[in-house]
């Protein structure tokens, strides 16, 4: 008598579906397992990419397994190809090679791709993303020390590629976001205002969008006076969008990502989505949000693949979750970092030093913080936030000294249930 022999099939193939991969293989010898990937390289992390453009590490480094032949030896058939569609009703997916994969359980874990420019021309020579190892590869045949580099972009990714060129010695203009200030998405503007000051202190000019027309050939940015201001090289980081456009038609619901529950399950029963293509359960807001972070996609992706064998994981929610080194400044933001209606909030300056804390509470809990140029603390504040322990009078004692967050957090663990 055959053994029934289940067929997974993993599209994407980043942390969060080697996770999967991996847990599924260590649970069950004999299943099928094939993960697709769009891109011809070992499977890899992209938050290292940086990393590799800094010289820090070899582009081999960015692989999120070192050993040769990890997948082979684990039976994972990592194939190469883009999906064109999911049938759903057939449990099947179709590759852009006209292959067809049968599936009794499929997750989906495309992550994210760049946005375009915002401003016509960028298919001109000399215009790259950083998004890929190829595209890193790219960049760094390009520039040299003295390079003039204009970064269209000053989100996260962008901070992290400052510091990468700034390593390189190039001489480096960066375009704010609309808001006039970095890190909007996960910053106030006085911490965005400190991290765009210390760049500017490293040498890093910065300039306004609507001081931008287009990108020329050169290639060269088109200024709102009608001059032209030429570079080496213009990369553009812009902000991402998750890659969900070939799930039309698939039954598969969607919204900003892939629509999921605290099993990382999609509307259709056997289907999963994990990493940066799903919309999941926020911790803050208990809403459903997109988290494109490593961190939450190797949480989603042993989860998913617990669930996809009958398990009954659950998935408590992502808290909104950055660390950010730019050129040598430490910022971070956890939670409801922007602070929360009828909430009250702390906060401590010191411009001069770079120095910078805040917090938000809701009644007597910590929801959300930023801090700049502080390391200290940051896991006490993010420990706090996640176990939403009641500070009681500690509470008060924070508002009055934001730094005594360790305090609290030794004070409160030791108190008797």
């Amino acid at each position: 008598m055959s053994k029934n022999i289940k067929k997974y099939v993993l599209i994407g193939a980043g942390p969060a579906s080697v996770r999967a991969a991996e847990t599924l293989r260590k649970a069950d010898a004999d299943c099928s397992i094939t993960m697709i990937g769009l891109e011809a390289e070992s499977p890899y992390s992209r938050m290292a990419l940086p990393y590799y453009l800094s010289g820090m590490i070899k582009d081999t480094g960015t692989h999120l397994r070192k050993t040769d032949g990890h997948f082979e030896g684990l039976r994972i058939n990592h194939i190469q190809a883009k999906v064109e569609k999911v049938d759903s009703s057939h449990n099947q997916v179709t590759l852009d090679n006209g292959d067809v994969y049968d599936y009794d359980k499929l997750m989906i874990a495309t992550g994210s791709r760049p946005a375009k420019s915002p401003f016509p021309g960028a298919d001109n020579k000399g215009v790259l993303n950083c998004w890929t190892l190829a595209d890193g590869r790219k960049i760094l045949d390009t520039i040299k020390p003295g390079s003039k580099v204009a970064l269209l972009g000053a989100g996260f990714v962008a901070s992290i590629i400052v510091e990468a060129m700034l390593k390189r010695k190039v001489d480096l203009t960066v375009m704010l976001g609309r808001t006039g200030f970095m890190v909007s998405r996960m910053m106030d503007e006085t911490a965005g205002k400190m991290i765009q000051s210390w760049c500017e202190s490293k040498g890093v000019s910065m300039i306004l969008p609507s001081s931008i027309k287009s990108i020329e050939p050169g290639p060269a940015l088109k200024r709102d006076d009608d001059s032209l201001t030429e570079f080496d090289l213009i990369i553009v980081a812009t902000g991402v969008y998750s890659n969900i456009e070939f799930l039309e038609g698939s039954g598969i619901k969607t919204d900003n990502g892939i629509l999921v529950d605290a099993s990382l399950r999609t509307n259709v029963d056997n289907i999963y989505a994990a990493g940066d293509v799903a919309q999941g359960v926020d911790f803050s807001t208990g809403g459903q949000a997109v988290h494109a972070i490593q961190p939450t996609a190797v949480d989603h992706g042993r989860i998913a693949a617990v669930n996809m064998m009958g398990g009954s994981a659950k998935y408590k929610g992502s808290l909104s979750m950055n660390v950010l080194d730019t050129a040598g400044l430490v910022s971070t933001s956890f939670g409801s970092w922007g602070g929360v209606e009828g909430g009250e909030t702390a906060t401590l300056l010191d411009k001069e030093g770079y120095k910078y804390v805040r917090l938000n509470f809701k009644d007597d809990l910590l929801v959300g913080a930023i801090t700049v140029g502080r390391t200290d603390f940051i896991g006490v504040m993010r420990g706090l936030i996640q176990s939403e322990v009641h500070l009681g009078d500690w509470k008060e004692k924070l508002i009055e000294d934001p730094t005594l967050v360790m305090n609290a957090y030794l004070a409160k663990s030791l108190d008797v249930a």
